[in-house]
C-alpha cells in the first residue's frame, strides 16, 4: 500500500531545488501508507510537492534500498525534530527507527520562510541512529505545554516548555533501553512535528502497531508480600513499579497479604483468575513459591486432576507469572531475567516476554508435599534452612551466621540415591553452555519429552524395562542437591550448577560425599569463583528427569518429628556407627525453595515447561553491546 511518490514538505523559495543537487536542502519528508496528497500544508505556508520514486531518498544507496525503505514493510516516514535537529523517522510493523541527517542545512519546520545553515558540532551525536523494536515500545503520547507526568521513580516531574512561540506539537515515545548488567531502563524521545495532523497521525499509527501485540497483558492480579526481604515490598511497588504499569495502560487488582500462604489459598479459592492476564507477585523466592503452589493447584482441580498421585499427567499453567524482586536472595529473578532489578521485572512483564520453566513435583509415599523449581537441598543447605528459621529476627543476614555454624558442624547422613537418567538429550551438568534468551537446549530438548505419564512409570512388581534405566548409589553425604536452574544469586554469581536450564524437562542431582572440613571449604568457594566446583573427587553431578532418596533408617521417619530433630543432631552424629549407645540416628531436613519438608524420603519428578514466567531469559551482552546504540535491536 506504499505509494508511488514521496511527498515533501518544502518552502516555496527551496521547491525549484527539490530535484537538483544542492548544499542547503530542508525538506521535510512524509510518506504514509495509503494517505492521500493534500495540496497545501495549513496556514499556506508550504505546499506539498511530489517526487518521482526513483529519486533516492538520502542515505539511501543508488544501487538499492536499505533494509528500513524496502516496499511494503515502510508504514511511515517523516522528517522530524529531536532536541532542535533533524532526524528521518521511520515506522515498520517490527520497528522505529530515527536517524541524524547528515545534511548541512538545519531546516526549521517552525519557522518555514527561513533556511539557514548548520555549523559542525564541537562533539558528535552520540544517538546519530536509533533502532527501536515495537515490542519494546511502551508507550506513545502527544505533549503538552507546561504538563506535568511522572518519573519512573514515583515522583513528579515539569515537562520543559518549548521555546518560541512558534512551537509546533510533538509526541514523545516511551521505550526500553538497556543498562549492563542485564537491567532494563524505560527511556523516553520526544519528536516535533510541523503540523497537529501529522503528530496525530503518528500517535495513532504507533498505537495500532502496539495493539497487535496481543502477548501483553492488559489486567493483572498483583500481590505484595510487606514483610519480604528488607520489609520494602510494598514501597518498592508503589514507587517504582505502579508508576510504570500506569505509564504502559496496564491495570491492575493490588492484594497485600495478611499472613504466611495467603496469596496459595486465595489463588486456590477466591481468585477469579479469568479476568487477569497475568499473576505478578511482589516479594522474595518464598512469595513466588506460594504462587505457584496456588496457580497449579487450582489447574489441576479445575482440569479433574488428582496432584496427590506421582504418577498423574498434570496440566500445565497457562496464566503467565510476573515476579518484582524485594526478597533476600531472588534466586528466581537472577535465573530467569539477569538482575534481581523491580524495574526491569516490571518492563519485562510490560512487553509481555514470556519464559517456560520446569516444576519439580515432590511426593512422599504417594502424597504429595510441594512443588520445586530452583532447589531442592537435603544436608548442608537443609540445616541452614532449619537453623536459620530460628534467627528470622536477624533478616537476611542470618544464612550467613547459619551457614557459618552448619559448615562448622559438618554433618553427613547416610542414604539411598536413585535416579534417572536424563538420556538422548542436548548439553551435561559440566558444559560450558549457559541457559540463555531462545536457549537451543531447551527448545530442543522439549521435543525429545513427552508429556505422557508413561514415561514416567515404574512397575516395581513386574521389573519393567524402565527398571533397567534406574540407577542407585549409597553412602554418607554431606549435602544432596537438585538444581533446576543455576540458582546464581548475589553470594554466588555462578549458582549450585552454572549449566542447569530453565526449561529442558531435567533437573542437575549434585551429590557431595562425606569429606574434610577443608575439602568442603574448597567445593563452597568454587561456587564464587570462575573454577568447575564439580571437578572434585567426592562431588559428582547427574542431569536426570527424576530421582528419589531413601535415608538410611527409613523405617523411623514417619514417626520422626523434623522440628526436634536438631537436639539430636550433635549427639547422634558422634555415636551413630555406634549402636550399642542407643542414639537415634541423624536426619537432615530437606530445602525446598525455601520451605521445610516435613519428609526425608521423597520422590521428585520433573515436569517440562510447566509454567510460563513474564520473562525472556538472560540475554547474551552481545545481542545490544555490538551495535550502535543501547537500545538497538
Amino acid at each position: 500500500m506504499l505509494p508511488q511518490s514521496r511527498l515533501h514538505l518544502t518552502c516555496r523559495s527551496c521547491q525549484a531545488q527539490a530535484r537538483a543537487p544542492r548544499s542547503y536542502h530542508h525538506q521535510a519528508q512524509t510518506v504514509v501508507r495509503g494517505a492521500p496528497s493534500p495540496a497545501t500544508t495549513s496556514g499556506g505556508v508550504g505546499v506539498l510537492s511530489s517526487l518521482a520514486e526513483e529519486t533516492p531518498a538520502e542515505g539511501q544507496e543508488q544501487d538499492g534500498q536499505t533494509q528500513m525503505e524496502r516496499p511494503g514493510r515502510m508504514l511511515l516516514l517523516s522528517e522530524l525534530r529531536v532536541r532542535n535537529a533533524a532526524y528521518d523517522v521511520s515506522l515498520s510493523r517490527s520497528v522505529l527507527t530515527w536517524k541524524r541527517r547528515t545534511s548541512s542545512t538545519v531546516y526549521h519546520p517552525f519557522r518555514p520562510r527561513f533556511c539557514v545553515p548548520s555549523f559542525p558540532r564541537r562533539r558528535p551525536d552520540p544517538g546519530v541512529g536509533h533502532t527501536v523494536s515495537v515490542s519494546e515500545i511502551l508507550s506513545v503520547r502527544e505533549e503538552e505545554e507546561n504538563s506535568s507526568r511522572r518519573r519512573d521513580d514515583g515522583s513528579w516531574k515539569k515537562i520543559k516548555e518549548r521555546e518560541g512561540k512558534d512551537c509546533g506539537p510533538a509526541f514523545t515515545v516511551s521505550y526500553v533501553e538497556r543498562s549492563p548488567h542485564h537491567r532494563w531502563r524505560c527511556a523516553e524521545v520526544t519528536f516535533a512535528c510541523p503540523e497537529e495532523a501529522l503528530c496525530q497521525h503518528w500517535v495513532s499509527s504507533i498505537r495500532e502497531q502496539l495493539a497487535t501485540i496481543v502477548s501483553r497483558p492488559k489486567r493483572l492480579l498483583v500481590y505484595i508480600n510487606p514483610y519480604s526481604g528488607k520489609r520494602q515490598g510494598k514501597r518498592i511497588y508503589e514507587r517504582k513499579v505502579a508508576p510504570l504499569f500506569s505509564q504502559a495502560g496496564v491495570s491492575t487488582h493490588v492484594i497485600v497479604t495478611e499472613r504466611a500462604n495467603y496469596a496459595r489459598d486465595h489463588l486456590k479459592t477466591g481468585a477469579e483468575l479469568q479476568k487477569f492476564d497475568g499473576v505478578v507477585c511482589v516479594g522474595g523466592d518464598g512469595m513466588f513459591s506460594e504462587i505457584i503452589h496456588g496457580l497449579i493447584w487450582r489447574t489441576q482441580i479445575d482440569g479433574g486432576v488428582d496432584p496427590n498421585c506421582p504418577e498423574e499427567a498434570l496440566i500445565p499453567c497457562t496464566l503467565r507469572i510476573g515476579i518484582i524482586p524485594a526478597g533476600s536472595t531472588d534466586c528466581i529473578c537472577f535465573a530467569t531475567v539477569g538482575t534481581n532489578d523491580p524495574v526491569t521485572s516490571a518492563l519485562h512483564i510490560i512487553v509481555g516476554d514470556s519464559q517456560p520453566m520446569d516444576v519439580c513435583s515432590v511426593h512422599h509415599n504417594n502424597a504429595f508435599l510441594q512443588y520445586s523449581v530452583s532447589l531442592l537441598g537435603y544436608g548442608f543447605y537443609g540445616d541452614v534452612l532449619t537453623d536459620s528459621e530460628k534467627k528470622r529476627w536477624m533478616g537476611p543476614a542470618r544464612y550467613d551466621l547459619s551457614g557459618v555454624k552448619m559448615f562448622l558442624t559438618h554433618h553427613y547422613y547416610e542414604g539411598t540415591v536413585s535416579y534417572l537418567p536424563a538420556k538422548g538429550i542436548m548439553g551435561t551438568p559440566r558444559d560450558a553452555a549457559r541457559c540463555r534468551s531462545g536457549c537451543v537446549v531447551c527448545q530442543h530438548n522439549r521435543q525429545l519429552l513427552p508429556e505422557k505419564a508413561e514415561m514416567y512409570e515404574v512397575d516395581e512388581a513386574s521389573g519393567s524395562e524402565s527398571d533397567s534405566e534406574w540407577r542407585t548409589l549409597r553412602g554418607k553425604f554431606l549435602a544432596i542437591n537438585a538444581a533446576s536452574m543455576s540458582c546464581a544469586c548475589p553470594r554466588s554469581p555462578k549458582g549450585l550448577s552454572p549449566a542447569a536450564h530453565l526449561a529442558d524437562g531435567t533437573t542437575d542431582l549434585i551429590l557431595v560425599r562425606k569429606c574434610s572440613r577443608f575439602d568442603f571449604l574448597r567445593h563452597l568457594l568454587r561456587h564464587t569463583s570462575k573454577d568447575d566446583q564439580f571437578d572434585l573427587a567426592f562431588v559428582e553431578v547427574h542431569r536426570v528427569r527424576r530421582f528419589r532418596f531413601t535415608p538410611r533408617h527409613c523405617q523411623s521417619d514417619s514417626d520422626l518429628d523434623l522440628r526436634e530433630n536438631g537436639k539430636h543432631q550433635i549427639f547422634s552424629q558422634i555415636c551413630r556407627d555406634h549402636p550399642a549407645c542407643g542414639c537415634a540416628p541423624a536426619y537432615s531436613s530437606w530445602n525446598c525453595d525455601g520451605e521445610i519438608l516435613n519428609h526425608t524420603a521423597i520422590d521428585v519428578r520433573v515436569h517440562c515447561q510447566f509454567i510460563q514466567l513474564f520473562a525472556r531469559g538472560i540475554e547474551e551482552p552481545k545481542v545490544f553491546e555490538e551495535l550502535p546504540n543501547p537500545c538497538a535491536i
